[in-house]
């Protein structure tokens, strides 16, 4: 078996995710790239890692937590495989902020768009 072998590939929209995670701890930033190396070795990721968002539109959250410290990143998948990370904030309370989510789906529906003018 190829151990090599990835089920998905991470990538990036925009510079949104990296500015969110250039103000994170070294340890936050660990647990991140552990979380996408997860994403895309595992060929079921369980739910405490990336998570279906009912009713929005192909919208997940990848969920990240560092010590008590609970972090989201939106993300939607391209063509099957590939996965479009959005942003990421730092969870305050137990529901996610809607701002947060419409601002997942404005990427996303960008995102769309411009991938059709190619």
């Amino acid at each position: 078996m190829d151990t090599n072998q990835k089920f998905r590939k991470v990538t990036f929209y925009k510079e949104y995710f990296q500015d969110f995670f250039d103000k994170q701890t070294k340890q936050v930033k660990a647990k991140i790239i552990w979380t996408f190396d997860l994403i895309e070795d595992l060929q079921r990721v369980p739910e405490t890692y990336l998570k279906h968002l009912e009713n929005k539109d192909g919208l997940y959250e990848i969920r990240v937590q560092s010590g008590s410290d609970i972090f989201r990143i939106f993300c939607f998948f391209d063509q099957g495989q590939v996965v479009v990370v959005t942003h990421g904030f730092q969870k305050k309370s137990q529901k996610t902020p809607q701002q947060e989510i419409e601002f997942a789906l404005k990427l996303k529906a960008s995102y769309e768009t411009e991938k059709q003018a190619r």
